[in-house]
């Protein structure tokens, strides 16, 4: 069959799929329904009129605002540090990422330090593809942003030691634990490489995002993440590394609790700043989330519950990746053991057409680019996948829009180079 006849029909097949109206959101990895409902009782945790935490702190008055006592030693079991070496904060973790790089630009790292916006220069290190989040912040700042690539094993560590030599490189931002997109997890020599390096500026800091830190899809196959704080403490670089997390993917999205940790110094720093900035945050809030997930493992039974969920979507899409696209060379991407998305690698020069092609047909996907600092696919081969939202009988639908708009974009490359060579 001619190269014009298959596309042809595959223009024809995706036509037909147009006319159906879909309206398919792809585009966040938002959890469903159902996923939320699991959180309901959250809502009544504080029915009984109790609203002491310990050491008799009200929740619903001024005070604590390094956060209650309880919601630092959960976090302290997520992030393998001891509760004074954490403090737990409001609803988003994006938020205190932010007021983390603030604190550096107006206030300096730690005491003594040039604060980052006296200086004629601030870059930072992008793993890419990345959370288009973390761009966005450092956008904010105006802080440079260095893409770095990502492989199997986390960002390639010859270029970040080569861009750290820089002193204008004041540090790397990441998702280590079920990186966001690609679902990989960084290796123990990456881990390690990042604590032990040599960087110029004495301030360098490793924002370390745990947004998917206890989010597996398979609780008894699960990725490990070596300890950063344990490997930075071990090499001499303790105030290297900040760590953030939160429960926006546990409870409700936007609505939980989140956290900053890091050594002494680092967390010292924060809470001589943080008073100033505000009274305290919303410990009723943090009271109700300990209450209803007293420990970690409370949190990985309620995390079994969410997997159980999400694993079938997961599932479907990479068989029907597979089925639709294995052994093609059309295409390439990841199987991850957890997080919230598939990372879809094409041919380079496709996302942008398939994205487009796939919009057409009533599917929202990411847009192209976003995993990239300043929204740049210099390849612009990568795709990602959000398999969280839609049911299974609406994500079957997008998959099979997608991978169709895929197969007409490699049929529309093939028959142009064609032309390309009569001419």
């Amino acid at each position: 069959m001619k190269t014009s006849d298959g596309l042809s029909r595959l223009r024809q097949k995706l036509e037909r799929l147009r006319r159906q109206n879909l309206c398919l959101d792809m585009s966040r990895g938002k959890p469903e329904e159902r996923q939320l409902d699991l959180s309901a009782p959250l809502l009544r945790m504080m029915d009984d009129g109790n609203f002491l935490a310990e050491g008799g702190v009200d929740v619903r008055n001024y005070g604590a605002y390094q956060g209650i006592p309880e919601a630092r030693r959960l976090f302290g079991e997520l992030l393998r540090l001891p509760p004074s070496q954490v403090l737990s904060g409001g609803n988003s973790s994006l938020n205190l990422i932010s007021d983390a790089l603030k604190r550096c630009y107006i206030n300096g790292a730690l005491p003594g330090d040039t604060p980052w916006c006296k200086l004629d220069q601030v870059r930072f290190i992008c793993p890419a593809p990345g959370y288009d989040w973390h761009f966005h912040i450092l956008e904010t700042y105006h802080i440079e942003m260095l893409p770095v690539a990502m492989d199997a094993e986390g960002p390639d560590m010859e270029q970040v030691r080569r861009l750290a030599a820089d002193p204008s490189v004041k540090g790397l931002i990441c998702n280590p634990m079920y990186n966001n997109p690609t679902g990989i997890t960084f290796s123990p020599r990456v881990v390690e490489d990042l604590a032990a390096m040599p960087t110029a500026a004495a301030d360098f800091r490793l924002i370390w995002d745990h947004a998917y830190a206890v989010h597996h899809l398979y609780p008894d196959r699960r990725d490990q993440l070596a300890d950063i704080y344990e490997a930075c403490l071990r090499h001499g670089h303790a105030d290297r590394v900040l760590m953030f997390a939160s429960t926006s993917k546990i409870t409700y999205a936007g609505a939980g609790i989140a956290a900053l940790a890091g050594s002494p110094a680092n967390i010292a720093w924060a809470e001589e700043l943080i008073q100033y900035q505000l009274v305290c945050y919303d410990k009723v809030n943090q009271l109700r989330h300990v209450r209803f997930l007293p420990d970690l493992a409370a949190v990985e039974a309620h995390m079994k519950r969410h997997a159980a969920i999400l694993r079938p979507k997961f599932e479907l899409v990479l068989a029907i990746l597979e089925q639709e696209l294995g052994g093609s060379g059309l295409a390439r991407w990841h199987a991850p053991l957890g997080g919230y998305f598939i990372c879809l690698y094409t041919e380079d020069g496709c996302a942008r057409r398939v994205n487009q092609l796939c919009q057409e047909a009533g599917v929202t996907l990411t847009p192209a680019g976003v995993c990239y600092p300043y929204g740049q696919d210099i390849k612009d081969n990568t795709i990602r996948i959000a398999p969280s939202y839609p049911s299974l009988e609406q994500l079957e639908q997008a998959m099979r829009i997608l991978t169709l708009a895929l197969k007409i974009v490699h049929a529309e490359r093939r028959e142009e180079n064609g032309q390309h060579k009569e001419g």
